[in-house]
């Protein structure tokens, strides 16, 4: 994943996983929400650690960065249930609200700040009603899966700086499918053993669990926080891509100006920058024209 452009990793985990909530939806309808979250972390914490084969943490630091870890990507999950009750760009756009509060937080540029300001104001216009309420069950679940984001994104990049490879992320994960699973067996029983039902659950932990979190654990070893924050406000406009093709939903002209306001931001924070030296350069070749010392 060295070869490819930090970014990049981040758009590709993006569009991953708002295709992979699209199929969540459908499964989250046939075995309700417990059963969906249990199918997407159950198998995906078996995939991951056949892939990387983790060795057991050795301090107690460690182990407490990862049931932290592990207890953050469940706390995501709840954006299922909040499915359940809003569309899934309503959704998606809710629980962007808690990694962009994260970008302002942790911002020290003008610029980041304000890449983030209008990547919320475009997270803002995605969800404007148009005459229909929205039940606040759901709101509050999306907000709640929104404030797990955000400290996912911080212990993933604790958890990248501490280890090299995936072995951290698959045993956090595995941490994550034992808080969920009792949940989802209970509800769902054996319906979860149908063909059908493994079938999409498989392709659910691929594309909303496996591939994201690899991609997005590989970007946080390159990336600020902050800056990988508003570059997942690119999850409404791929929400709303996959809303379209995957469930028939439709988008009104606010929101596509709501994804303009989040393609901008997202724009501006991976824009490159003049590093100091280059800065120092360039006042350096500007005094030397004007005849200053």
């Amino acid at each position: 994943m060295t070869k490819f452009p930090a970014p990049a990793l981040m758009l590709g985990s993006v569009l991953s996983l708002q295709f992979g909530q699209a199929l969540g939806k459908q499964l989250a309808d046939a075995v309700g929400a417990p059963g969906a979250v249990a199918m997407r972390l159950g198998l995906a914490a078996v995939l991951m650690l056949v892939l990387y084969r983790p060795s057991l943490p050795h301090t107690r630091t460690d182990v407490a960065l990862i049931l932290g870890f592990g207890t953050a990507i469940a706390g995501m999950n709840l954006i299922y249930p909040a499915l359940l009750l809003l569309p899934l760009g309503l959704a998606s756009a809710l629980q962007l609200l808690g990694p962009i509060t994260l970008a302002v937080l942790t911002s020290r540029r003008w610029r980041d700040a304000g890449c983030a300001v209008l990547a919320g104001c475009g997270v803002c216009l995605f969800h404007v009603p148009h005459g229909a309420g929205f039940p606040l069950p759901g709101v509050l679940l999306a907000l709640a899966a929104g404030a797990s984001m955000a400290a996912y994104l911080l212990l993933s990049k604790k958890a990248g700086a501490r280890s090299v490879g995936g072995g951290s992320l698959a045993l956090a994960v595995s941490w994550a499918a034992v808080l969920t699973l009792p949940l989802g067996v209970a509800d769902a029983g054996t319906e979860l053993l149908t063909p059908r039902i493994l079938l999409l659950g498989v392709a659910l932990a691929v594309l909303s669990a496996v591939i994201p979190y690899s991609l997005e654990l590989a970007a946080l070893r390159r990336l600020p926080v902050r800056t990988v924050s508003v570059l997942t406000s690119l999850e409404p406009a791929s929400a709303g891509l996959a809303g379209v093709l995957v469930l028939g939903e439709d988008l009104g002209i606010v929101q596509w100006l709501a994804l303009v306001c989040v393609g901008a931001a997202s724009a501006g924070v991976v824009a490159p920058r003049k590093t100091p030296v280059g800065a120092r350069r360039e006042r350096r070749r500007a005094s030397k024209a004007s005849g200053r010392p």
